[in-house]
């Protein structure tokens, strides 16, 4: 492959995978949203953020839906990060001074 073929290859791929991250931007922010309701209904029903047989569920949901190539601990990793923000972003909301319930 020339040199120009390999820059157009790259370029293709890079342009595609800007197009997926917007896509993943937009779906982390519907998320996003859809946490926000759920802190409201916590808050009024006077509940904790933090559920851990809840993450074990999303968990249990990603990893049988993965078809790969990510591994299965790459995933969880990840997203052991997303719900990590979405609890901050829920507990913000919940208690904007800080401190979980």
């Amino acid at each position: 492959m020339s040199p120009e073929d390999s820059s157009a290859a790259l370029d293709a791929c890079r342009g595609q995978i800007d197009e997926v991250d917007k896509k993943i931007v937009e779906l982390l922010n519907e998320r996003a949203r859809i946490v926000e309701v759920i802190g409201d209904v916590k808050q009024r029903a006077e509940m904790r953020v933090y559920e851990p047989k809840r993450e074990d569920a999303v968990y249990a949901n990603i990893l049988s839906s993965n078809l790969g190539p990510l591994k299965g601990d790459a995933l969880k990793r990840i997203y052991e990060r997303i719900i990590d923000e979405m609890r901050t972003l829920q507990r913000d909301r919940m208690n904007p001074r800080g401190g979980d319930r």
